[in-house]
């Protein structure tokens, strides 16, 4: 296991102890339903051993407009932050298209090769009502992924239960030093008891982001997104219609070789769910379309040479539909359905300078997917309850022809014509099956069990690039990759097996997991002789500043680990929080570690409630990660330990202000999942590990009616 290093360490238990100290914890507070968990800041509620829920209202100002960084805080959780809007999520250890993110329960294909638009993108923290969650492993009938399924569900109207109507509202404006940034974003809404109709908008601003090494140039950001949605309610049937308008305006990716010049998407989604006597029916329909250009001269300082000016454009279309039935059965509920989804993807690298120069690198990409799946969920035998689920997808992959203009050198051009020659369809079939037990040992007891296999066919970028560039699915680190034909699906065998304990002081809920992935897809050395540049593809990396290109391939690998959550109440104001989380990644067909995985953290608060506000001091401790992947040229980082106060004030019903200052000692700090600095016109040197932010003040008021 990792370990700290002796002066964070020291820090650590300082500040720890002070922290307990002052103020114990936070209880664990049962509520009607048994299916969903509330996870708020001050009162943490266990309700359900398979789903969780979490109120960004109810988090603390956080130093950044990402999403993810609230889902950061969950335990087994960390960010992968790759620009100011560009976030991912790793869950035990797992991140990028492993996991199944959806928003209003829509997938969303992003743009581009090195999602700079993942779909938390399309969640603005100002307009999510609330992320669900499904803990460790995800129900079949949420669709395929590796990990824990993830669904934000954004600010809505809402139907009343009178015939006239009435008018709703909802307000959220944000602050924060780090960044100089600025955010709002809010709904109104009109409603009777059979129609609802809205409009939503939201519009963020934030300059470069200030740490203790100085100042990240390039990393400004800009975001709007406007929408509309309603809906029909007759008896029980209901009928929805949302639409939206994301545009991503000039934003910084220091981590990758181009920044965001612009990201345009609609995206919409019609819904019914409806019931027949004891038959519910749910059916959806989705599409999203984004246009996303990208280029290494707008917000960075220009290639010297005009030859090296370089703008790429991207375009993702996805289409999705749904229908699933659900019926009383065996004394629980039976669900079956179908699903399917069309993704398109085009990408092609061009210079402005020269418009014979261009390089269709990706081109005229189609991947589709269509599944069945049949899950039940219900009481078992010996006081267990249970939900049981098979699905099946079959898999469609195809690439069109790579095209290079007149003016790109020989090289990269023959590439294009060996790609050409190659079998560019694939077909296969995958088998996913979970199986999710729960068992209440007492009133203040349940125990939980995990079985599942779930698999993940091969992205786009890991199949079909056929060209050496630092485009990687989001990794960021400044490697160049290029794809594998063969590559199989990754298929991950899966356990995890936890407890869920609270009284009327305290609660902990903690889950050992084990995660052994077959065909685990990892950049490897191109061939057997990195370094020596023997072949073609060496040869055009190393013209674009990289002589040991990595290529995607299936290894074997193995994820296991630990996380919990838990908390004390001592007194009626007093009480302590806190999440802890450990993950291991490993290969299993060489001796060497899992690339990109987070370290060990520890984070934990003492609140003090009083009637109408509450405050908390907050540590986050950080373990040195040195166990660290050798083939990838991964390098260690250093413990560390960060403090926050953040507070939050009921002003009166319907209106709250939560203020917050994130590294309240404003300790230089680097997070070991952060990319390593491209642009050459920041403070932060070259290849350096992007530094976290200095001292940050934030805020935010909140209104609703």
């Amino acid at each position: 296991m990792s370990r700290f290093s002796l002066q964070h360490s020291c820090a650590f238990f300082a500040l720890s102890a002070g922290l307990a100290l002052m103020a114990p914890a936070a209880f664990a507070q049962s509520a009607d339903n048994p299916l969903t968990d509330i996870i708020t800041v001050s009162t943490p509620r266990l309700q359900s051993p398979t789903r969780d829920q979490l109120d960004p209202q109810e988090q603390p100002v956080i130093a950044a407009p990402d999403t993810t960084h609230l889902l950061a805080r969950l335990p087994g959780a960390a960010a992968v932050a790759n620009g100011a809007l560009s976030g991912q999520l790793q869950y035990r250890g797992l991140f990028g298209p492993r996991l199944n993110i959806r928003v209003n329960d829509q997938m969303i294909a992003s743009g581009g090769p090195n999602l700079m638009d993942p779909p938390l993108h399309y969640a603005p923290s100002v307009l999510v009502e609330r992320i669900e969650f499904a803990r460790g492993v995800s129900p079949v009938s949420d669709g395929p992924g590796l990990g824990g399924g993830f669904d934000a569900s954004l600010i809505t109207s809402t139907f009343t239960d009178q015939a006239g109507f009435s008018l709703s509202h909802t307000l959220t404006l944000a602050a924060r030093s780090a960044d100089a940034s600025s955010a709002i974003g809010g709904l109104v809404g009109l409603s009777n008891d059979n129609l609802r109709v809205h409009v939503l908008g939201s519009h963020e601003t934030g300059g470069d982001r200030e740490t203790p090494y100085g100042t990240i140039h390039g990393s400004a950001y800009e975001r709007s997104v406007y929408g509309f949605g309603a809906a029909w309610r007759s008896g029980s049937h209901t009928l929805s219609v949302d639409l939206r308008r994301n545009e991503t305006g000039r934003t910084g990716n220091p981590p990758f070789s181009m920044d965001i010049r612009f990201i345009d998407t609609d995206t919409a989604r019609i819904a019914y769910r409806g019931a027949f006597d004891s038959i519910r029916l749910d059916l959806a329909a989705g599409w999203s379309d984004v246009g996303h250009g990208m280029n290494n001269f707008s917000l960075r300082p220009a290639p010297g040479s005009p030859m090296m000016w370089r703008e790429t454009f991207a375009y993702a279309e996805s289409r999705t539909l749904s229908a699933a039935l659900a019926l009383a059965a065996m004394g629980g509920e039976l669900r079956a359905g179908i699903d399917h989804a069309d993704i398109a993807h085009d990408v092609t690298i061009t210079n402005p300078m020269n418009a014979d120069f261009y390089l269709h690198n990706l081109p005229d990409i189609d991947l589709s997917r269509t599944g069945a799946f049949v899950e039940w969920g219900g009481p078992m035998i010996a006081g267990w309850q249970g939900e049981l689920g098979l699905r099946v997808d079959r898999h469609e992959a195809s690439a069109g022809l790579a095209a290079t203009g007149s003016a790109v050198p020989a090289m990269p051009g023959m590439l294009a014509m060996v790609a050409n020659m190659a079998d560019r369809d694939w077909q296969g079939s995958t088998l996913d099956a979970a199986l999710r037990l729960w068992r209440p040992l007492s009133e203040t007891v349940t125990v939980r069990l995990n079985l599942a296999r779930k698999t993940r066919a091969p992205g786009y970028l890991e199949r079909f690039a056929w060209l050496p560039t630092a485009a990687s699915g989001g990794l960021a680190d400044g490697n160049t990759y290029v794809g594998d034909l063969e590559l199989e699906p990754e298929t991950a065998w899966i356990a995890e097996a936890g407890l869920d304990w609270s009284n009327a002081q305290a609660y902990a809920r903690p889950t050992l997991f084990i995660r052994r992935i077959d065909d685990y897809i990892q950049g490897v050395p191109f061939d057997a002789t990195p370094g020596l540049i023997n072949s073609p593809v060496e040869m055009v990396s190393a013209m674009n500043g990289d002589p040991t290109p990595l290529r995607f391939a299936n290894v074997d690998a193995e994820l296991f680990g630990l996380d919990a959550n838990f908390g004390y109440r001592i007194d009626a104001h007093w009480r302590l929080d806190g999440a802890v989380s450990w993950v291991r990644g490993k290969r299993r067909d060489i001796k060497d570690d899992l690339y990109r995985i987070a370290p060990a953290h520890l984070r934990i608060g003492a609140s003090y409630d009083a009637e109408t506000w509450t405050v908390t001091l907050e540590s986050l401790a950080t373990a040195r990660q040195d166990d660290v992947s050798l083939a990838n040229g991964e390098t260690a980082t250093p413990g560390q330990v960060v403090a926050n106060l953040y507070g939050r004030w009921d002003v009166r019903p319907g209106v709250s202000l939560a203020l917050g200052v994130e590294n309240l000692l404003d300790q230089p700090w680097r997070d070991h999942l952060a990319g390593v600095n491209r642009n050459a016109g920041s403070d932060i040197g070259l290849g350096e590990r992007l530094p976290g932010y200095g001292r940050s003040f934030g805020l935010r008021l909140a209104i609703r009616g």
